[in-house]
């Protein structure tokens, strides 16, 4: 079974934390899918992607495009995986089904929206009792991640 990692946003936007974490996953070798459900976050995210340094970009693509297969990042609605991502990013609440072929899921919430924290508990919840290893990171005072449990 895969590991679920939460990320608990509360001083930080997704704007800041997901290409960090996106940058890491391809650091270790993996590729990585991003599952945005909304079609306007995918846009504002691929826009993020490209501009995230001043220096340099996080190369990906949309996996319904040309040459989905070929990109280190894939950004999606859906369930599709053809790059072969052992890295899978859920933002905005998106569908949690079918994770079962990673090897990390990141569900990402802001911890300032209460639809979202609410959903996030329940995510966790149903996913305890499915006996999922889990971990839940929050950021400290100084912006470090810490897991929490």
């Amino acid at each position: 079974m895969s590991e679920v990692w939460f990320y608990h946003l509360e001083r930080s936007t997704l704007d800041q934390v997901l290409p960090e974490l996106l940058d890491r996953t391809l650091q270790r070798g993996w590729k990585a899918r991003v599952r945005v459900a909304d079609e306007g976050a995918r846009e504002a995210i691929d826009e993020r992607l490209w501009t995230w340094r001043d220096e340099s970009f996080l190369a990906h693509g949309m996996a319904d495009q040309p040459h989905a297969a070929r990109q280190p990042i894939l950004l999606t609605a859906g369930h599709e995986n053809p790059n072969g991502s052992q890295a899978l990013f859920i933002v905005d609440g998106s569908d949690m089904s079918l994770t079962e072929e990673f090897e990390r899921c990141f569900i990402i919430f802001d911890g300032r929206d209460e639809t979202a924290l609410q959903g996030a508990r329940a995510r966790w919840k149903a996913l305890k009792e499915q006996g999922a290893n889990l971990a839940y990171w929050k950021q400290s005072d100084e912006g470090r991640w810490e897991m929490a449990a």
